[in-house]
């Protein structure tokens, strides 16, 4: 079992953090809260550290990691150039929810690129996560602190199920991700910005930091965490339905819905849970709530739909990359939106109506 250490209580964090930066420079892994998800972080710069995470997550060695500074200054150590662009979102969204890809400098390891030319970069709004970057001074590598695919940690007790094998793991308990949704990210190595993944920071605040967004039409996109076509899935045959198939469940489906069931749910069927019509709430809560319905081993999970568009539009790209149908393509995240989102730091505006 990982060792971990609660940082919750400020009078332990700096025992612990001292801890994480130890086991980081002698090469280990740690485990750590963000805003978004926890991440399973390595230096950066360590190639066999990077190694061991894409080994313990089982992550495929051409999807890139994301690398996490502690300030914006420090861009330039990884990009060999820093566009307009890239300072005016930094400027506007860090710390915070918010992911650039760059062009990378030609020192930049292979293993964090994942063999690209583009480097992937955040500073993240976790007051956890920016004591452990600022005591050890250097960017470190993290994806999402899971197996590859998995649903998506939101607690430091799911890392610990994720990881329940691995003694040499080191894991901060920050207490739940107040996000809950993984970062947007955004494009900026090829002229005009573009959508990679929609996430806590709304397209209509990209747009209102940089103006309008490429589309379709730019052309090959680069590789982007999180790009696979199935991911954040449990391990349960998994649909996206819409409300009027939910009248009629099977006993043994569980249901993820933004409302309650229907009036005689017989009390022995599989769970129902209500995420509610709130964006913010919702986006925070659905990890947990996948994680909840796989542990009770349904015959299957169906989940209503949610809107594809702001305020909705990270948590649908989520929805459709579980589903087990997500061979087909997931929403569009390179299609610039002029609707309402106030988008920012916190996650996903509240619905209003």
């Amino acid at each position: 079992m990982p060792r971990s250490l609660d940082v919750r209580d400020p009078a332990r964090q700096g025992a612990a953090i001292s801890a994480a930066v130890e086991q980081l420079r002698a090469g280990g892994l740690v485990a750590f809260p963000t805003e978004t998800v926890y991440g399973l972080g390595a230096r950066a710069r360590d190639a066999a550290a990077v190694a061991r995470v894409y080994a313990l997550k089982g992550r495929p060695p051409a999807h890139p990691l994301i690398v996490h500074l502690a300030d914006a200054a420090a861009m330039g150590a990884w990009a060999a150039e820093v566009p307009e662009a890239a300072r005016l979102l930094a400027a506007a969204h860090w710390p915070g929810p918010l992911t650039l890809v760059l062009r990378a400098r030609a020192d930049v390891p292979a293993s964090v690129t994942g063999g690209a030319a583009t480097v992937a970069l955040r500073v993240p709004d976790h007051p956890v996560a920016m004591a452990l970057l600022r005591a050890l001074g250097e960017g470190v590598a993290a994806p999402s602190a899971n197996r590859f695919g998995r649903v998506s940690p939101t607690s430091a007790a799911h890392v610990l199920q994720e990881f329940e094998g691995d003694a040499d793991l080191l894991v901060l308990d920050g207490g739940p991700c107040q996000v809950g949704l993984e970062s947007t990210i955004v494009d900026l190595s090829a002229g005009v910005p573009r959508l990679l993944r929609p996430g806590g920071v709304g397209v209509r605040a990209l747009i209102d930091a940089v103006g309008p967004l490429a589309g379709a039409e730019a052309g090959p996109r680069p590789p982007a965490p999180g790009d696979h076509p199935r991911h954040y899935a449990p391990d349960v045959p998994t649909r996206l339905v819409e409300r009027a198939a939910l009248l009629e469940v099977p006993l043994d489906v569980a249901v993820l819905a933004r409302r309650g069931p229907p009036a005689g749910r017989p009390v022995g069927a599989a769970p129902w849970l209500d995420l509610g019509r709130a964006p913010t709430p919702y986006a925070r809560a659905l990890y947990a709530a996948l994680r909840v319905l796989e542990a009770s081993r349904p015959g299957a999970i169906w989940i209503e739909r949610v809107p594809d568009d702001d305020p909705w539009r990270a948590i649908a790209d989520r929805l459709q990359r579980a589903s087990s149908d997500a061979a087909s393509a997931p929403p569009a995240a390179g299609a610039p939106s002029t609707g309402a989102d106030t988008g920012g730091h916190d996650a996903l505006p509240e619905e209003t109506a």
